[in-house]
């Protein structure tokens, strides 16, 4: 038997690309929410809609890029009060991003990443990279975050 669909949330992918030890990284504009943010690309699923599908169809439409391939569901989020879940999932691609609804993009390394203003979920995610060390209001200073998704991403690789 299935679990039951929770249909007040709005599930969202974000695409963990990363090259030569850098992650791409998109700046959000202005006038969406969280703009002025840093975020791994991505958008919101459409119905019956799956993961994979969905990482095809948003870099193709955001980055002009192919997903090559997709990995694994590295992680999960999703912020109190927001409808909004975002799933993180390791996509490789091959063809250089030309982004056409974000204001910039980089590759970032993950101490670059500690530095940007990157979205809640997105900065939630880079917490769990390997080497990484954002804190956050619940981590007090000295304090390591539990838990990464370094397995996944180099498997993928």
């Amino acid at each position: 038997m299935n679990a039951p669909v929770d249909e007040s949330v709005v599930r969202v992918l974000a695409a963990v690309i990363q090259r030569d030890g850098r992650y791409l990284v998109c700046l959000r504009p202005r006038r969406k929410r969280h703009g002025g943010l840093w975020e791994f690309p991505g958008g919101k699923l459409e119905p019956g809609e799956t993961l994979h599908d969905a990482a095809k169809r948003e870099l193709r439409e955001e980055l002009a890029v192919d997903a090559a391939g997709c990995g694994e569901l590295l992680f999960t989020h999703r912020e109190p009060g927001s409808p909004f879940q975002i799933e993180f999932l390791s996509v490789k691609i091959v063809q250089e991003p030309r982004p056409s609804e974000h204001d910039e993009h980089r590759w970032a390394t993950v101490p670059q990443l500690q530095e940007l203003p990157l979205a809640p979920s997105d900065r939630a995610f880079a917490r769990t990279l390997p080497g990484a060390f954002i804190p956050s209001p619940s981590t007090s200073a000295g304090q390591a975050p539990q838990g990464t998704c370094s397995t996944a991403i180099d498997a993928f690789e």
